[in-house]
């Protein structure tokens, strides 16, 4: 049986609820889920319960706000997911942490045929990228976006940007950009790319229009998902297998 997404209203919270007025949000949406979601979905569940099998990896952004599941209606198993701070893929050897291993399993042990590096709209991390006095105080956060260093390089001596929101915009695209050069650098993904056994898309995400502009490798540039053609950053495979 097909996972069934269940309708509900969904409604951000104003942001000025208790620690325990929180906490007991999530506790009742758990018993929801448990009492009317998953008696319906059990069958799926008990499927997945020994094995998984994703369509596609998906590397996006912790921002509380981009929900990939949601955004694609995809089903438990079908994605897996990483999620980090601006959406980062640090260069292969250079921080072999939480993404590269993530990366590394997802090529290796199941086999992901799609990656997806998903920036999206209104993201703290650029505009923290833009403005690095903000993070004096957030040292680790500080290390980690040096990682995005090189979209902002791109930007500052390439964009004749006219605003703030303007630069911010091609800094997020940018920033997806460097993020598929840096995954293209791991041994694993850089094997099946030129096997024509991978594929990788960058994406940018705006979340109050819905709109997802995919990178063209051939276009060099971003185009709407939801066009009549796909736009792909995979490049040509050097070694197409049979």
């Amino acid at each position: 049986m097909p996972y069934k997404h269940q309708v509900i209203p969904l409604q951000a919270h104003e942001g000025n609820e208790t620690a325990e007025q929180a906490l007991q949000s999530i506790v009742e949406g758990f018993k929801r889920f448990r009492n009317e979601v998953f008696p319906q979905q059990e069958e799926l569940f008990k499927k997945l319960a020994t094995a998984q099998n994703p369509r596609a990896m998906f590397i996006t952004c912790a921002d509380s706000r981009v929900v990939p599941e949601l955004i694609t209606q995809s089903s438990p198993g079908d994605l897996f997911v990483n999620r980090n701070v601006g959406n980062v893929v640090p260069p292969y050897g250079q921080m072999m942490g939480g993404v590269s291993t993530a990366i590394e399993y997802a090529v290796m042990a199941l086999g992901v045929q799609h990656i997806v590096i998903c920036g999206h709209s209104d993201c703290g991390a650029m505009k923290a990228v833009l403005n690095p006095a903000s993070l004096e105080t957030m040292p680790t956060v500080k290390a980690w976006l040096r990682h995005a260093e090189v979209a902002r390089t791109v930007v500052a001596e390439n964009c004749s940007c006219g605003n703030d929101q303007e630069t911010l915009a091609v800094l997020t695209e940018e920033n997806v950009v460097a993020q598929l050069d840096h995954l293209r650098t791991h041994p694993s993904v850089a094997a099946k790319l030129a096997r024509g056994q991978l594929f990788i898309h960058g994406w940018v995400y705006d979340i109050e229009t819905s709109q997802i502009r995919a990178y063209d490798a051939e276009l060099g540039s971003f185009l709407p998902l939801d066009g009549d053609k796909v736009p792909m950053a995979t490049p040509r495979a050097r070694y197409p297998q049979d």
